[in-house]
């Protein structure tokens, strides 16, 4: 069974960097044709997808996020991560690992794994 753990402090000072940390287990990242990403749930709202590693290295970012985003891999402790810099307390969330499907024209295919999700607060 694939597994996703999510990891890194849970509370984050407003105009510094989030960074977390997916380790994956029971599959590996680099694995055809499988995207890893970043999903979050701020309270009381919906889930936003913040964006993507694929398996062969692409990443993909919601525009709305981009300019403070980068996703990075470490594929020999099969983990990834994410780096969300110059957070505010709007960047207060849990925040979710999972494997997306495939479909002919990249990702979209549908979440198969999540990790258990983490919360992470901005604050002074």
């Amino acid at each position: 069974q694939v597994q996703l753990q999510e990891s890194g402090p849970g509370l984050v000072t407003p105009s510094q960097t989030l960074s977390l940390t997916c380790t994956v287990s029971g599959g590996s990242i680099t694995t055809n044709y499988y995207y890893w990403s970043w999903i979050r749930q701020p309270p009381g709202k919906g889930l936003e997808w913040i964006g993507y590693i694929g398996y062969s290295g692409s990443t993909s970012y919601s525009p709305s996020l981009k300019t403070r985003t980068s996703i990075s891999r470490d594929t020999s402790k099969n983990q990834f991560t994410l780096q969300l810099s110059s957070v505010t307390p709007e960047d207060t969330a849990v925040y979710y690992c999972a494997r997306d499907r495939a479909v002919v024209a990249g990702p979209g295919g549908g979440y198969d794994y999540w990790g258990q999700g983490t919360q992470v607060t901005v604050s002074s």
